[in-house]
């Protein structure tokens, strides 16, 4: 992983303008902000900066405009609820660069924190472009990047601003990157990873890497069914990409290629339709009612993937069991992340997920905040897994 610099590598921050790209793409529901963790998480770099008597200007987006103004894709009414997050008041600048960003930076007191308009409102940002990027930077003497989030995108606010300035790598975004070291960069082994969802066209890359890097490879949620498909199990109505049997096979070719045990489901819960509370059972996957669906893992393949993180010393996971969402097709994934979450507190794993509806089933399992790092970054945390380049992270070598 790329060498940065950190915090505990500043000095003498009284007066310094420095200027902060965080993730403020949180999602809102009829005007209101209905999830703050990604306020949550900068909070203490914004707060240690600000302590240190810097003047702490926050570049962020919000949403996609399309490289010009938006009225609903403003920064300004989240302005106060991250002031409120924070518990510092906020200032709020209507543009991110020229006279009036310059103005309202020129006003700043030592301690102060200003949050420019929208990045996105410029098409340079995107492009990355050289010009925009240097307007950026001629607000400021000092960069810091506390939005892994967004560090798999080569944008101005992210790459470009990083060769023009000193780059620094904020708190959040320097946890992030500690975390997932431990997870698939110079892991403890065994590892194990569990990697769940609907269809196996949207994690082709991700499968590919993992089974050359990692003991166990555990699938589960609707991928499953493509492999088990491709294996001549008779998968019934099941969500399945039967046109992908060929690719699965050869991830399994793969997989005994690099000895990593490839953990598919032996049992399923099975329904006729696709609702809460529907009449279900558990069978062998061997035994799938041709009208039926599995819509969950049953308690052997469960009994089967904690044993698999039992022996674990790093976990690696994203994406569900099953279908999470409605019960009682959440108890795979429910059993193994509260398994997981054990033997984390117990000293015994180092446990990294990531993504947002792995987010959302470690929370509605309870878990949440009982893995070593859980990471809210959607696209980045997957291209890392994927062994991508992340653009924002390189520029802070």
């Amino acid at each position: 992983m790329t060498n940065f610099k950190t915090l505990d590598q500043l000095s003498e921050l009284a007066g310094k303008h420095v200027l902060v790209r965080v993730d403020l793409n949180v999602p809102v529901k009829d005007g209101v902000v209905s999830d703050t963790t990604r306020i949550e998480r900068v909070a203490p770099t914004l707060m240690e900066l600000s302590g240190k008597g810097a003047k702490v200007i926050l570049m962020a987006h919000f949403g996609r405009p399309a490289g010009q103004p938006v009225p609903g894709l403003s920064l300004e009414p989240i302005s106060g609820v991250v002031e409120e997050t924070i518990d510092h008041r906020l200032h709020f600048a209507a543009d991110c660069i020229g006279d009036t960003a310059t103005k309202a930076i020129s006003e700043m007191a030592d301690g102060d924190i200003l949050l420019l308009e929208n990045v996105r409102f410029h098409a340079g940002e995107e492009q990355n472009e050289a010009g925009f990027a240097a307007q950026l930077a001629a607000n400021g003497d000092i960069y810091v990047n506390d939005a892994f989030s967004a560090a798999h995108r080569a944008h101005a606010s992210t790459e470009g601003i990083a060769h023009l300035l000193p780059a620094y790598a904020g708190r959040t975004m320097q946890a992030e990157l500690e975390a997932l070291e431990k997870g698939l960069g110079k892991p403890q082994h065994p590892v194990v990873a569990i990697v769940g969802g609907a269809k196996v066209s949207t994690k082709l890359d991700l499968l590919m890497n993992l089974v050359k890097q990692v003991d166990a490879l555990v699938i589960g949620g609707g991928m499953a069914n493509t492999f088990l498909a491709a294996k001549g199990t008779d998968v019934g109505k099941s969500l399945c990409e039967h046109d992908l049997a060929a690719t699965a096979k050869q991830i399994m070719i793969e997989a005994a290629t690099n000895n990593c045990a490839l953990v598919l489901p032996v049992d399923g819960v099975v329904a006729r339709e696709f609702k809460a509370g529907a009449d279900n059972e558990t069978v062998s996957v061997d035994a799938i009612d041709p009208q039926g669906m599995i819509l969950d893992v049953g308690p052997q393949s469960v009994a089967v993937i904690n044993d698999w993180i039992g022996r674990a010393k790093t976990l690696v996971w994203n994406g569900p069991l099953g279908a999470f969402e409605i019960e009682p097709f959440d108890t795979a994934t429910v059993d193994a992340a509260r398994f997981a979450a054990h033997q984390t507190s117990e000293g015994l794993l180092v446990s990294v997920a990531g993504g947002g509806d792995t987010v959302a089933a470690l929370n509605h399992a309870g878990v949440g905040d009982e893995f070593s790092y859980v990471s809210t970054a959607g696209g980045a945390f997957l291209e890392w897994m994927e062994g991508k380049p992340l653009p924002g992270v390189n520029a802070l070598a």
